[in-house]
């Protein structure tokens, strides 16, 4: 078992966002990991979070795990939303699983900027190629600046076109 497990709080999409980023990350293309809802107790009539409206029915703990990481989630009302300064690395393998994740979690277009991009929950990823961090780590400092200032142009990381900043001469 985890022993830091990421809390998510949501408004009343909890049990949404769990089983679409469950069905996510057991449907790409080289993921083996089990990703599941592992349990989900709810409130009750009458029960009510901060600043929010009747919930009964809704997540007040929700457990999934996404390729061996667990998480809870919760539904608590409007009064936290999340923003930039936390999200979830995704390292892929090629370019085939970057295009999957990134068509499946960008949601919001002007959230996009160096592989990172927003779901429509608004939580925020970055999904990377674990080539970015190969060409970027070269002992040449001239290769690596490249591939970084190639990086930086980017919406969704393509590694073609590091790998051509990183080849040029």
């Amino acid at each position: 078992m985890n022993k830091i497990t990421p809390s998510l709080w949501f408004d009343t999409q909890a049990e949404e966002a769990m089983n679409f980023y469950v069905a996510t990350f057991n449907g790409g293309p080289y993921r083996k990991e089990e990703s599941r809802i592992v349990s989900i107790t709810r409130y009750e009539k009458g029960m009510k979070a901060p600043g929010a409206e009747e919930l009964e029915g809704r997540v007040i703990i929700g457990i999934f795990e996404l390729a061996g990481q667990r998480f809870m989630a919760l539904d608590g009302g409007p009064i936290f939303t999340f923003n930039e300064a936390t999200s979830f690395y995704v390292e892929c393998q090629d370019q085939k699983e970057v295009d999957y994740f990134w068509n499946k979690m960008s949601s919001v277009p002007e959230s996009e900027q160096c592989g990172w991009c927003k779901d429509r929950f608004g939580l925020s990823w970055q999904i990377i190629p674990k080539q970015l961090g190969e060409l970027i780590g070269d002992p040449d400092p001239v290769k690596s600046k490249r591939v970084m200032n190639a990086m930086l142009t980017m919406k969704k990381i393509v590694v073609a076109d590091l790998q051509k900043a990183y080849d040029r001469e």
